[in-house]
């Protein structure tokens, strides 16, 4: 069975079993595509309101966005998964010759390089989610501002954790362009969500009377 479509208790046992994976990056995909499910039931309790009727084709667009992210992410759920295991397979492969040595080596820089990118899609779609909420949290239905923050929350969490998981992987390549190319992006994408996380704090705070 897929990740996907365990239920929510399922999932949960997998995580926390002695397998090393599912693990953080399938996790941080899972809130990024929480993150999107709450932007669509945010749009759908905005739709079809006669106060909101000067939003409606932006809110329409926007829900269509969100059910298509929220999909992706949980498909990169399981494909969090799958790039583990294929590092793991690359790490079994035999060493005993010099031949044998090489073909290992690159079967593991090959594999952790594809470890590192399919998080790196995670948290690129958890911060196309951030960028969503300036604008949802302005034409969005105000008495949904509590679930705005929380998908807010889902998408940074989702980020961050996406981002370790690149690091942690970047880390593990031998080719320095490459690893360092993958540093760089991450840090670009935790500055940018840091910068949209905190507007959407600032904005929420001073409708809901911040503390």
């Amino acid at each position: 069975m897929d990740l996907k479509d365990m239920s929510l208790g399922e999932f949960a046992q997998e995580v926390a079993s002695t397998s090393p994976a599912p693990g953080g990056g399938s996790v941080a995909a899972y809130a990024g595509a929480q993150g999107y499910a709450l932007v669509a039931m945010v749009c759908r309790l905005t739709l079809g309101r006669e106060k909101f009727f000067a939003v409606q084709d932006k809110i329409k667009s926007l829900l269509e966005v969100a059910v298509a992210k929220q999909e992706l992410l949980l498909t990169l759920v399981d494909e969090d998964t799958q790039g583990f295991n294929i590092v793991m397979e690359a790490l079994s492969l035999p060493k005993n010759s010099d031949e044998e040595k090489l073909i290992r080596r690159e079967a593991i820089e090959k594999a952790t390089f594809k470890a590192a990118e399919i998080p790196l899609q995670t948290a690129k779609k958890c911060l196309a989610g951030l960028c969503e909420m300036p604008n949802l949290l302005t034409i969005g239905n105000p008495n949904a501002l509590s679930d705005m923050g929380v998908a807010a929350l889902m998408f940074k969490s989702g980020l961050e954790g996406a981002l370790y998981n690149v690091q942690i992987n970047a880390l593990g390549l031998k080719e320095p362009k490459t690893k360092e190319a993958l540093l760089a992006e991450s840090h670009t994408l935790r500055e940018e969500g840091n910068r949209l996380f905190e507007e959407c704090q600032a904005s929420l705070m001073s409708r809901l009377g911040g503390i």
